[in-house]
């Protein structure tokens, strides 16, 4: 397959992906928040972990060996440990309205929703929920709210997002190429790593800018000795296990088989390594699920070059999202944008 010229889609944005909407829900009070992706059929999935602290919810499933082969809808949220019960929320909206697995003649579903969270319990939002966290509810808000939902930098999974010493976000980046396939990223950015390179206005993932998308500020010149550079700065001051990760998704409108999306899921990971310094970390969660409808056939023959490809491009769809999340974020409390220190 030749894939030709790759241009940005329509809206630069995971809905590009035909089939595929999202929704997000924010608690302000609580500097929290949920982002949903919704399917609009059952969905082939794969997913990756590669942090050392994620937090995650029905990723075994995705294992290609295992029954499941498709999912209902996939969630993000910060809330560390609190937020997976976001799944449950998003599970119940989706049982309510015969959404899910189906087994045999059983008259009831069972909605297949992984997703993984993030840390943002100490960015100053008042977290005193005693037994009600928010989370299911606004797992449910968030569906309610699917759509062609634009929202980036403080939206849903977003809200409370920082990313090494800056206001981290929810970003969001799309490829079109000539053959008619599409590849998109939504990424939750809340790295320990630094997303800006040290002592510049420039983003790691600026070789993989397409049309100014986060500034056009491009790498300085002359480049640095990246050897010699200190591989903690510009990141987190403080190390605290569980206190970081970026997630996101992938998705793509090829026919990709569960084994196959595992695949571009792995690759896609080396968006992150494009986009932040350090990365995978100790203390980070970093994990990427695929979402593939399967509008476009790929053939029978030398797959593995279409899915090479599309590998490819989920990989700068990611750091490109990544970067989107940081520039479209806006000051919050003590974690302050780069539109603030930069301008845009």
């Amino acid at each position: 397959m030749h894939f030709g010229a790759v241009r940005k889609g329509p809206h630069n944005h995971i809905v590009d992906v035909d089939g595929i909407s999202v929704g997000n829900a924010e608690d302000i009070a609580a500097r929290t928040g949920v982002t949903v992706v919704l399917p609009e059929a059952r969905a082939v999935a794969a997913c990756d972990v590669r942090g050392g602290g994620p937090g995650t919810r029905e990723t075994d499933a995705l294992d290609p060996v295992c029954l499941v082969d498709a999912v209902d809808a996939v969630v993000l949220s910060g809330g560390s440990s609190w937020g997976l019960e976001a799944g449950s929320g998003v599970a119940a909206w989706l049982g309510a309205r015969g959404r899910g697995f189906r087994v045999g003649g059983s008259p009831v579903v069972s909605p297949i929703v992984p997703g993984a969270i993030l840390f943002d319990l100490a960015n100053g939002g008042d977290k005193d929920w005693g037994e009600e966290p928010p989370y299911r509810a606004l797992g449910r808000a968030a569906c309610e709210k699917a759509g062609m939902d634009l929202a980036l930098g403080n939206a849903g999974a977003g809200l409370g997002a920082t990313a090494g010493k800056y206001k981290g976000g929810l970003g969001s980046a799309s490829a079109i190429t000539g053959s008619g396939l599409t590849v998109a990223s939504l990424m939750a950015a809340n790295p320990f790593g630094a997303v800006v390179m040290p002592g510049s206005a420039s983003f790691w993932a600026a070789p993989y800018e397409l049309e100014e998308e986060f500034g056009g500020r491009g790498w300085p010149s002359p480049l640095q000795a990246f050897a010699a550079l200190d591989p903690m700065a510009g990141s987190k001051a403080d190390i605290e296990p569980g206190s970081n990760t970026t997630i996101g998704i992938v998705a793509t409108n090829a026919d990709l088989t569960p084994v196959e999306a595992r695949r571009v899921a792995i690759m896609a990971q080396d968006g992150l390594a494009r986009a932040v310094r350090p990365v995978h970390a100790p203390v980070d969660g970093d994990t990427i699920f695929v979402l593939a409808t399967g509008a476009v056939p790929l053939g029978p023959d030398m797959r593995y070059r279409a899915v090479t490809g599309i590998g490819a491009l989920a990989a700068d769809c990611v750091a490109r999202a990544i970067a989107r999340g940081v520039y479209e974020a806006e000051t919050l409390g003590s974690a302050i944008s780069w539109r603030e220190r930069h301008g845009s």
